[in-house]
Parts: C-alpha cells; sequence; structure tokens
C-alpha cells in the first residue's frame, strides 16, 4: 500500500517539475543569463532587433552618461530632415566661428574645420558617424535647428516621441558641457552631460536602423579620408574596432556607435546581422576601451548562440479565436480582420516558443461605413515567464488588427426591414416567454 502511494506521489512531483520546466522556459533562462554573462558594465542590454525583445538586461532604466552615443540622435534627426526636403546630402553649409573652434582640439575626436570653410551635409555626416568628430556634428545642429540650443529642444523633443523616457539633452555631441569653452547652449549647465538609460539607446538605435537602413552604410566603413584630394585631408579610423578586419573583428557587426568622457566611462551601443538575425547591445561605463568591445561580444554571442529568430504569425493572420467584428448599419452584419504586420520573435534554441497571445477590440461593434484596413483592435505578445524583461516599449509587443474589406452603410430601407423584423421578433420571443409561463 505504501509503495503504490509512494509512487503516486513520484508521479504528481515529476509531472509538477516537468510542467513547471515547461511553463516557465523565460523565467529559467533570463535568471540564468544574468548570472552567467556577468557583465562588467553600469548598465546593459541585449535586444533582437525586429520585435524589440529584450534577452539580456542589467540596470537598462537607470539614466547615465552616455558620451558620443548621443551622435545616433543627431544622426537620426539628420536623415529626418533629409527625407523632409529640409536639407540635402550633397548641400554646403558654411562652418560657424564656434564649430570651427570646437573641430580645432585634437584632443576631442575632431576633423579641423576652416572657419567659415564650406562642407557639403554628407561630408559632415560622415565625420560625425565614422569618426565621431565634434565640429562637425555641431556644424550639422547649427544647420538643421538654426542652433545648437535650438537644436537640443529638437532632440529632447525626439526622445519623447520614440519613447525614451530615461533621456535629457544639454548638447549635440556627447562631449561634455565644459569641453565646449564656454559656449555650451544656452540655459545649460556648464558641467552637464547627455544621459540616456540602456534601454532608450537600444530604442534609438532600434528606430535609427528600422526608419534609415542606409545609414548603416556608413556605420560600417572602417575608415575613410574626410575630403580626400582637398586642402586639408584627414585620415578617418572608425571607433568601433569590432567592425570586420579592425582589432576586434565580430562577425556581422556593421554599427554604431561608441562613446567616452570620465563620467560615462567606455561606452558602445553595438549592432550585428548574421543570416537575416539582427541584435543590438548597449554597455554603459565600462572600464576601459577594450572593455565595452569585449562585454558586447558576451551579449551578441549569447544571443546568436542562443536564440532563433522565427515568423511566428504572417502579415494577414486572422485569429483563429475571433477573426470577424460586428457591424452596424452595415450592407454586411460582419467584417472580417488580420493583421498589419508578421509577428517575428527570438525563439530560445531547442524550446518551444514561451509566449501567449491575446486580442484587445477597440469597440464590441463597429458602425458603418467602414473603411478597409480600419483598425478594429490589437493582437498581443506577451512572454509567459512573470520575470521575463518584455520588449523595450513594455512588457507586451502590440500588433494592429485591421478590416480586411470596406463595408458600405445600408440604405434605409434595409435597415427599415431590420428594425421591423427585430420588432417582431421581440414580440415574438415575449409571446412565447408568456405561454411557457402558464404552463
Amino acid at each position: 500500500m505504501k509503495g503504490l502511494l509512494y509512487q503516486r506521489i513520484f508521479i504528481i512531483l515529476t509531472i509538477f517539475a516537468l510542467g513547471f520546466g515547461i511553463l516557465t522556459p523565460f523565467n529559467r533562462v533570463f535568471a540564468e543569463s544574468n548570472a552567467n554573462l556577468d557583465i562588467k558594465a553600469a548598465s546593459a542590454i541585449l535586444v533582437e532587433a525586429k520585435s524589440g525583445k529584450i534577452l539580456y538586461g542589467k540596470n537598462v532604466d537607470e539614466s547615465l552618461a552616455i558620451a558620443s552615443m548621443t551622435k545616433m540622435l543627431t544622426e537620426y534627426l539628420v536623415h529626418e530632415a533629409v527625407e523632409q526636403g529640409k536639407i540635402k546630402w550633397d548641400q554646403k553649409t558654411t562652418v560657424s566661428e564656434y564649430a570651427h573652434l570646437i573641430s580645432q582640439n585634437r584632443d576631442l575626436s575632431n576633423v579641423p574645420l576652416e572657419n567659415g570653410g564650406s562642407y557639403t551635409v554628407k561630408e559632415l555626416y560622415e565625420a560625425m558617424a565614422i569618426y565621431s568628430a565634434n565640429g562637425a556634428t555641431i556644424a550639422l545642429a547649427e544647420l538643421i535647428g538654426g542652433s545648437e540650443t535650438n537644436f537640443i529642444s529638437l532632440m529632447n523633443k525626439k526622445a519623447q516621441e520614440l519613447g525614451m523616457k530615461n533621456s535629457r539633452f544639454v548638447n549635440a555631441t556627447g562631449l561634455s558641457n565644459r569641453d565646449l569653452q564656454g559656449k555650451q547652449p544656452a540655459g545649460t549647465d556648464p558641467n552637464d552631460e547627455n544621459k540616456m538609460s540602456a534601454r532608450d539607446a537600444a530604442i534609438l538605435a532600434q528606430r535609427l536602423i528600422t526608419d534609415y537602413p542606409s545609414m548603416l552604410k556608413t556605420s560600417s566603413i572602417p575608415k575613410k579620408t574626410f575630403q580626400e584630394g582637398g586642402k586639408y585631408p584627414v585620415k578617418m579610423d572608425n571607433w568601433n574596432w569590432m567592425l570586420p578586419g579592425l582589432v576586434y573583428g565580430y562577425e556581422g557587426m556593421d554599427g554604431l556607435k561608441t562613446g567616452s568622457t570620465p563620467e560615462a566611462g567606455y561606452c558602445f551601443t553595438g549592432t550585428a546581422e548574421r543570416d537575416g538575425v539582427r541584435f543590438i547591445s548597449v554597455v554603459i561605463k565600462t572600464d576601459s576601451y577594450q572593455a565595452r568591445f569585449e562585454e558586447t561580444k558576451k551579449l551578441m554571442d549569447y544571443g546568436f548562440g542562443n536564440y532563433d529568430v522565427k515568423e511566428v504569425y504572417p502579415k494577414g493572420y486572422a485569429p483563429k479565436e475571433k477573426s470577424t467584428a460586428e457591424v452596424v448599419k452595415g450592407k454586411e452584419k460582419q467584417v472580417s480582420f488580420e493583421t498589419t504586420e508578421a509577428v517575428v520573435l527570438p525563439i530560445m534554441k531547442g524550446s518551444k516558443d514561451g509566449y501567449a497571445i491575446s486580442y484587445k477590440m477597440n469597440n464590441k461593434q463597429i458602425t458603418a461605413p467602414v473603411k478597409k484596413g480600419a483598425k478594429v483592435g490589437q493582437m498581443i505578445v506577451s512572454a509567459k515567464g512573470s520575470q521575463d524583461p518584455g520588449f523595450l516599449q513594455g512588457q507586451t509587443l502590440k500588433i494592429d488588427l485591421v478590416t480586411k474589406d470596406a463595408v458600405e452603410k445600408a440604405n434605409w430601407f434595409v435597415l427599415m426591414g431590420r428594425g421591423i423584423g427585430s420588432f417582431f421578433g421581440q414580440l415574438w420571443t415575449g409571446a412565447v416567454d408568456t405561454v411557457k409561463g402558464w404552463f
């Protein structure tokens, strides 16, 4: 009898253990990855670029000095200005006395610019993106904003628009304001510097490469000469030494931005792609130039070594649980809906997907007329583990659900007919209920 009881207890415990292992793979994996990676930085994050799924995090929301990683936002605003037709790549701009003054300081990263000299937007952008040239960055900020003071207003506004909640910018370059020789933007502290969280840096990097993927063609250039063939050519070696062929070359690495100041330490936002899978990593305040690349390698190796990225649901997916919405006053009484984009997610190799899907509709009913492609709700993706770090913009990934077809409003005759039918239907139901009550 006791033997049978022990067998039952063993079976129950085994089932519980297996069930716990299946239901909480992300809890276990995330805890283990945090312990085993041991990233030596004040803050760090690893993200799958397509979905924004966080695979590793350490102090991800702490706002810290980020030095020249600032220039990612300046790059974003340059691309946006070009896209909006406000400036052109081949447009020339005249260098101000301020931009010239900062550019002459070779203790900082710079290409010397002539006072009153004329340079194209592309030349200045390449100097900023490849060589982290500070004078060139100020020249671009002045071109777009009219002044660096105005430009930092644009920076802080754009950061809010992108969902960067723990960031604050006081200059366009990422230098400490004290390095700007008393010419820091009006209203900013002379000793202040820009700050971002690791999460915000990853959000910015994700939006930069998603909205303006051509920027990777520049960030991946290992060496180039500024104004080659001109009066004052300057050899520019990319500070991202993880680009293939450089000192710490890493397969697939093609961006994005390094940074260092005494307060920020050594920082790096990196991105690498292999076989269509892209990761973004951020390390803030490592101890040395070499350390930021060593810690980045740990993060990237963890991502590429442990995750596959798969299309879990295709674009145009119609949820099996509920694929139609009720339409009021329409020629048709229902309309089908579908997802606007594919759901692509990182999956731990050798495991199930580890995600749960739910749906949230805007309203129970939709009133005609209904346009094709009208948003009716969202499909919500969440990780099953309660301790999972979630996604860049929160604990869930939201995909819009839109109508597959248009539904015209029914004419008055059809609506009247439906009203009469409904009226007599209700009368009949009431009569039946009354007769039932007699018995």
